[in-house]
């Protein structure tokens, strides 16, 4: 089953966000997605991508997320991998229950929510993101008033999933961040 071209998910991510901030995390999820696919020797094609269209429709559709995508992606004849990847992003949300059972879903869990807190802690201490120390990242996980609305238990939970520790977790993404 095909999958779009990087410049026709760019297309498809410009289509359907406009906020550059939610352009900037898809970004950064990709990024760590295609780390994670080159560690582990899978397609880094197909974890890019996954990464990058994970939240097609959140600014769309708050409410239904990431629903309506998982429509669009069966459409559009996306590989179940994919689909089922973004939906298991999802677990907790909206009625969505959907537990990772491939790599590829436990990496993005594992990888979402923590992509924001790397965001939020560079923008009060501006640093680039391969300098970032995998205590300070942690000690700004366990703070719950920093970067307060990203959840934490899904974090954790992708990465039980993905069989790595929160501290080794953080360290690969200190590394696969280093082209941001």
């Amino acid at each position: 089953m095909p999958l779009p071209t990087r410049i026709a998910a760019q297309a498809l991510l410009e289509h359907h966000v406009k906020d550059e901030y939610q352009r900037y995390h898809a970004r950064m999820v990709a990024t760590a997605m295609e780390g994670y696919a080159r560690h582990y020797g899978e397609d880094p094609e197909l974890w890019f991508l996954t990464g990058y269209l994970h939240d097609l429709d959140f600014e769309e559709h708050p409410e239904e997320h990431p629903g309506p995508s998982l429509q669009w992606f069966r459409d559009w004849g996306y590989p179940e991998d994919f689909i089922h990847a973004v939906e298991a992003h999802a677990y907790g949300y909206h009625g969505f229950k959907t537990l990772p059972q491939t790599r590829l879903a436990a990496a993005l869990l594992a990888c979402d929510e923590i992509s924001g807190i790397f965001f939020a802690y560079q923008k009060v201490n501006p640093v680039p993101y391969h300098e970032m120390k995998l205590k300070s990242i942690k000690s700004r996980l366990k703070e719950k008033a920093f970067a307060a609305k990203i959840d934490r238990s899904t974090i954790y939970l992708g990465c039980e999933h993905l069989g790595v520790s929160v501290d080794e977790h953080v360290e690969n993404l200190i590394r696969f961040f280093e082209g941001i």
